[in-house]
């Protein structure tokens, strides 16, 4: 009798997405109002496609599992595009948030993704794989993903500052 009840039953299949998802930050949040207090979640999430493209968006809720689904496509929202040098970044920057500063360095061959707390997430979904960061100031880690996102949007390749001020790579890289 289970197997009938089984062979009616079809698998659920869930739709491949093009992104990644990661879950940077899940809080508990409780404020206290008439007749006691009331709990809800607030949690943190970042979306990437390993190729230059990352989101990050924050979701509230009453549940969990409501507050990650607004969180994720609030990330799908605001996904940004990043300049990567094959799997490194093209030169190095700072990216600010805050009392967040996060430092960014292009690495060689091998390095590894040197970072902390949410930096280390982000950098994976952008599709970065050798870098080198530091965290200065909080430690928050809204704040380091925001200021990691800032600092990402700063970077231009060579091809891209030659295209804006009209000239070849070469006069540019000289």
């Amino acid at each position: 009798m289970s197997n009938e009840r089984n062979n009616n039953r079809r698998p659920v299949e869930r739709e491949k997405s093009e992104f990644e998802e990661k879950i940077i930050q899940i809080s508990r949040v409780s404020k206290t109002v008439k007749g006691g207090r009331k709990i809800s979640f607030s949690v943190m999430a970042a979306v990437g496609d390993k190729k230059g493209k990352v989101g990050i968006g924050l979701g509230k809720a009453n549940g969990v599992p409501e507050a990650i689904k607004k969180a994720i496509s609030a990330a799908k929202r605001n996904m940004v595009n990043v300049s990567l040098k094959n799997t490194t970044i093209p030169h190095p920057t700072v990216g600010e948030f805050s009392a967040t500063q996060v430092i960014m360095k292009p690495a060689v061959e091998g390095t590894g993704i040197k970072a902390g707390s949410s930096a280390r997430d982000i950098l994976d979904l952008v599709g970065v794989h050798n870098i080198l960061t530091k965290i200065l100031g909080s430690k928050n880690k809204l704040n380091v993903a925001r200021a990691t996102i800032n600092g990402l949007l700063e970077l231009r390749t060579a091809e891209k500052i030659a295209e804006m001020r009209g000239k070849s790579v070469a006069e540019i890289v000289g």
